[in-house]
């Protein structure tokens, strides 16, 4: 069993969403746009594949909002931007998440009590 492989993807699900919101608090994104962003992250590269699902589930969360923009190079774009929702969410994530974080470091010794 591939314990350090299963594991990653595991904590890959359940924060991916949130990652997502945060790259879009700086401004609307694209599809692609958010897959290259993630992909430069070594522990977050996702595929289309993963991404467009996740950006329907946000929109129909509310937390997401699209818009459609022709682009210079190619079809038109559906951008996607946070709602006061999504916002919402990604505050209360930031919040559990550094308590979740500094509780799960303490109990593995990657920081000191």
């Amino acid at each position: 069993m591939d314990v350090p492989g299963s594991l990653s993807s595991a904590l890959r699900r359940g924060t991916l969403e949130f990652c997502v919101l945060a790259l879009m608090e700086q401004g609307e994104q694209y599809g692609v746009e958010l897959v290259r962003q993630l992909g430069a992250e070594r522990t977050l590269t996702t595929s289309e594949g993963t991404l467009y699902p996740l950006l329907a589930r946000l929109r129909r969360q509310g937390w997401v909002e699209t818009s459609w923009r022709e682009s210079r190079s190619g079809p038109p774009r559906r951008y996607y931007s946070l709602t006061q929702h999504g916002r919402s969410a990604l505050h209360h994530f930031r919040t559990e998440w550094a308590a979740f974080r500094d509780t799960v470091d303490r109990i593995v010794g990657t920081r000191p009590a």
